[in-house]
């Protein structure tokens, strides 16, 4: 006897959620490499304007390993588009600063992010779209806020900036 998959009783959620996000991460990877960038230098670009912060601060908002975050910033630099220098506020510590280059760039790769946004949301009907965002809304900031406690945790989502 051959056993049969169990009946479905709610839409894959997960699957749902797991495929439009790699496809969207795919589009912007590729949109990003035309400007020469990764996903993670635009990251770093735009959260390290305006604000002096820390390589670990950058990594955190980014959710990269410091690794990434060394190689990240590397690139950056390499491209002129970055460069560590000391904190004004802490002798000890070093802050990742834009160069001018670098705020042009975070400018370009920034619009190339939301044309990518727009791209996706634009193919949807205006009133499945404005559902959609909402009904993300409410999940992010409710239901499915919080990771569940787990002895083998998931790969962290990147956390939204407050």
């Amino acid at each position: 006897m051959t056993a049969m998959a169990p009946h479905r009783s709610e839409p894959d959620l997960s699957f749902l959620l797991d495929h439009t996000s790699h496809v969207l991460r795919t589009r912007m990877s590729a949109a990003l490499a035309e400007l020469g960038l990764t996903a993670r230098m635009h990251c770093v670009l735009v959260h390290a304007i305006g604000e002096e912060r820390t390589q670990a601060q950058l990594a955190e908002i980014g959710d990269m390993d410091k690794t990434t975050m060394v190689v990240t910033v590397d690139a950056l630099e390499k491209a002129g588009l970055a460069e560590r220098r000391p904190s004004s506020t802490d002798r000890r510590a070093r802050i990742i600063a834009v160069t001018e280059e670098g705020a042009r760039m975070a400018e370009r790769s920034q619009e190339v992010v939301d044309q990518v946004h727009h791209d996706a949301l634009d193919s949807l009907p205006a009133t499945d779209r404005k559902a959609l965002l909402h009904a993300l809304k409410l999940l992010v900031s409710g239901h499915l806020s919080t990771p569940a406690e787990s002895p083998r945790p998931a790969r962290r989502a990147r956390q939204r900036e407050k």
